[in-house]
């Protein structure tokens, strides 16, 4: 293929791919963004998808939709695209809301038919015209015609031809972003690698897409978007849920521990689940139980039994599993909880972010049931919480809760490969010969932090049993003695206070010298670190305090907190991680930016929410 002339030079795009759920937008979106980490950009991907599991064809609830924001600096999927691939009517109608104005569409004219432009609801056969779009930012692309054309005589039949589709799109995305296409094929070639005819089938037609571009608009100029300079290494693009389990794996590793997953499916979690069913090579044992009560109980009994024991679910599964969590808290056994947020009560929301699970994390149990309870930031950082997670729950011997969120797990972004020396071993506090002959008992404690030690079955001179029923602190017997009760309690809850010693210090971003503090926890850190960036261009200077670990929280947070005039916590939901910081900060008004839309914030969202509660 030629090279194209008029190339500009920008420093980042933002790209919507939308259509039916059918179509493929979610595959062709992620091979996008996989080459571009791989050619050095930073990126960050927003999936969008209907909750049915097939809308009927061409209507508007089965639109589905891909964003991702490619270039330097990126730190979100971008509030709206400059660029919107929309495969038929009810796409553009459905996602024109989401692109610049001024941004380019990019649509497949042939499927501008009568029928179509009913399904979609549309009340005139002008689509262009009834939507307010200028015809001048549309490059119109005969997708079918040009799709029939290219693969006549392949042998395939029209439902294999038309599952192309998708390809003549990324071809012409391709073309007009100076994508190697090259690379991309090398995906399609491991991905169709025992499908060598439909291989051959998308080769030509993400040729015939980039040649259009090139051949057809000739005029047109394409863009070379800017790299970051960035550390020597290996790059891919990673989602939230895959760096979950592969931060599970190299705890596994780091331990010495097998890893155990008892799980059961549930959106938007179960794709931990299939991840870690791939990786028998690597030791896993996971298992699908019949019900998420099966998979926290199977878990809880891997860990007595000396693994690193994990369930995976969302918010409907951990109210099923707090019995069992329960369980584990009052055993003190290592265990980690993985609960990817969803929009709910209920059922709520399957397919969409929310952070509503905060309250249920930390206080969602009978008793005074402690736990520590984590939160990842993007889809890289759960692998490193992941790895964090596995680490606190075996060296604390406590289960400990990880919270991610379906905008952040399915959502991905450029990922350096870690070099082995990039995390250290977990060292797991096993019962050794010489706690056994002090008179080791199974709530033994060490000194320094109250944790009791792990006797692994099988370890002779260790035959032991803990369980729900309260324990004597010092003979570990059965006890209903009420002052032994509120000594194990406390000492329970002072164990996961001392974790504080062993995480790191809240760090500050932005403009440490702001009278201002912007707060997050969890996925929202890239859309509060882009606004705090926004508002000092625009005079306004905030700093930024994103947080990791909530229980306990850093050592330091509430001193460093208290420092500032204005603390406003934004977070998607009503205000959970606000009241969470209230409590411990009396005499402090925390205010709010809230949103429980189903959606990830927009950056002008939080700008204009920060300016406004500073003014007023």
């Amino acid at each position: 293929m030629s090279s194209q002339s008029n190339v500009r030079t920008i420093d980042r795009v933002v790209i919507r791919f939308s259509g039916d759920s059918g179509d493929g937008m979610q595959l062709v979106g992620n091979i996008f963004s996989d080459v571009s980490a791989g050619e050095g950009n930073t990126i960050s991907t927003f999936p969008d998808y209907p909750a049915e599991i097939r809308a009927p064809q061409g209507s508007l609830s089965g639109v589905s939709g891909y964003q991702v924001s490619v270039g330097k600096d990126v730190h979100t999927p971008g509030d709206k695209a400059d660029v919107l691939v929309a495969m038929n009517p009810a796409a553009l109608k459905t996602n024109l809301q989401y692109l610049k104005p001024g941004g380019i569409i990019i649509c497949d004219s042939d499927s501008f038919t009568e029928a179509n432009l009913k399904k979609a609801l549309y009340k005139t056969d002008d689509p262009i015209k009834e939507l307010g779009i200028d015809p001048d930012y549309i490059l119109s692309m005969p997708m079918t015609t040009l799709l029939k054309h290219t693969l006549e005589g392949s042998g395939l039949d029209n439902k294999a031809i038309m599952k192309c589709k998708n390809m003549l799109a990324l071809g012409l995305v391709c073309w007009l972003f100076d994508r190697p296409v090259d690379k991309v094929l090398s995906k399609l070639k491991v991905k169709f690698a025992k499908k060598p005819a439909i291989y051959e089938a998308n080769e030509k037609v993400i040729n015939a897409g980039w040649d259009y571009g090139h051949n057809t608009h000739a005029n047109m100029p394409t863009y070379r978007i800017e790299t970051d300079t960035a550390r020597p290494g290996v790059y891919t693009d990673i989602n939230g849920n895959t760096a979950t389990a592969w931060g599970l794996i190299l705890a596994s590793e780091k331990s010495g521990r097998q890893l155990f997953l008892g799980s059961y499916p549930i959106t938007p979690a179960t794709d931990i689940l299939h991840e870690l069913a791939k990786r028998k090579d690597l030791g896993v044992k996971a298992c699908q139980m019949e019900d998420e009560i099966a998979g926290v109980c199977s878990a809880i009994g891997a860990s007595y039994g000396g693994h690193l024991a994990v369930t995976t679910t969302s918010g409907p599964g951990l109210a099923l599993k707090s019995e069992g969590i329960g369980l584990a808290v009052m055993a003190e056994l290592p265990l980690v909880i993985v609960d990817v947020q969803r929009g709910g009560p209920s059922t709520g929301l399957p397919t969409k972010t929310e952070q509503t699970d905060l309250m249920q994390a930390l206080y969602g149990r009978n008793g005074e049931s402690p736990l520590c309870v984590v939160a990842a930031t993007s889809p890289t950082d759960c692998f490193t919480m992941a790895f964090e997670a596995a680490r606190i729950a075996i060296e604390h011997m406590t289960p400990v809760l990880l919270l991610t969120d379906a905008f952040i797990a399915n959502g991905s972004s450029a990922w350096r490969v870690p070099e082995e020396k990039d995390f250290s071993e977990i060292k797991p506090r096993l019962v050794t010969g010489d706690l056994l002959e002090a008179g080791w008992k199974p709530y033994t404690r060490d000194d320094k932090n109250k944790v009791r030690y792990w006797a692994i079955p099988g370890t002779e001179g260790a035959m032991h049993r803990v369980g729900g029923l309260e324990k004597d602190y010092n003979t570990s017997v059965i006890s209903t003695d009420g002052p032994n009760h509120e000594l194990m309690v406390k000492t329970r809850l002072e164990k996961i206070k001392r974790i504080a010693d062993d995480i790191p210090l809240l760090s500050i971003e932005g403009n440490p010298d702001a009278e201002t503090i912007l707060v997050g926890w969890g996925g929202t850190y890239g859309h509060i670190l882009s606004a705090s960036e926004e508002l000092e261009s625009d005079g306004l200077p905030v700093a930024v305090a994103q947080f990791r670990y909530i229980n306990p929280l850093p050592s330091n947070a509430l001193e460093t907190l208290k420092k500032y005039k204005n603390i406003i916590v934004a977070e998607l939901n009503t205000g959970m991680f606000a009241d969470y910081l209230q409590m411990h900060l009396p005499g402090k008004d925390i205010l709010r930016i809230n949103k429980i839309e189903g959606q990830p914030f927009l950056v002008k969202e939080i700008t204009d929410g920060v300016k406004k509660l500073i003014k007023g």
